[in-house]
């Protein structure tokens, strides 16, 4: 059976299953493709930084995030700063907590839709299996004796097309759902771990002003 003419038999209910897979399928890449950006630029703008940092040079490392638009730059705009200012070690650490709740939205936008999206193509498969039973019980009901078994266990199967796309098209996107968070988790630690080696640096170097 081709793949048009199973979406054919399932009955109205396919079209929007196959509607959320689309819709679903299209925030996967375009977190995807975000996520690996967002990896590829922080790693960048870290390498070249942290020469500086190490150095104690806050002031040209600061020139060097300040108009970046890495969600690491905004994190280390803030926490450098404030530290060339800050009479604590603390009030950066709050800086760059800051800084790191504004990028948050940016890397967890629009993820909960593809979970969202799953479960709707498996609620929307077993709407349409159930409105398709009652439409073949509905068709059997007037027929002939010696073919009611034939035609509804035909009407039966072509109800089942739904639930079964519902499942086909919910079980990669929670697949899917599960890479995003993982990989959208990974890019929060680095982050984290990030600022960690920054303050260590600021610690170390004595950067901050005694109270």
């Amino acid at each position: 059976m081709s793949v048009i003419k199973f979406i054919q038999e399932g009955g109205f209910f396919m079209y929007p299953i196959l509607l959320v897979l689309f819709l679903g399928m299209g925030i996967v890449i375009e977190r995807a493709l975000y996520l690996t950006k967002v990896v590829s630029s922080n790693k960048a703008v870290w390498n070249d930084v942290f020469p500086l940092l190490s150095k104690g040079q806050l002031k040209p490392a600061l020139d060097k995030v300040k108009d970046n638009d890495a969600a690491i730059a905004r994190i280390l705009t803030n926490g450098l700063t404030r530290g060339l200012s800050a009479r604590r070690v603390e009030d950066v650490e709050t800086a760059m907590e800051e800084g790191l709740m504004e990028v948050m939205p940016r890397l967890e936008a629009r993820t909960s839709y593809v979970a969202t999206f799953a479960n709707i193509a498996t609620l929307l498969g077993l709407t349409g299996t159930v409105q398709g039973l009652i439409s073949a019980f509905d068709a059997v009901a007037n027929a002939d004796p010696a073919i009611k078994g034939d035609l509804l266990s035909s009407s039966i199967s072509v109800a089942m097309n739904t639930t079964l796309f519902g499942l086909v098209v919910a079980i990669p996107l929670l697949l899917a759902f599960s890479f995003l968070q993982n990989k959208t988790n990974s890019v929060v630690e680095s982050l984290e771990m990030a600022s960690i080696k920054f303050l260590n640096v600021l610690r170390q170097l004595s950067v901050t002003k005694p109270e």
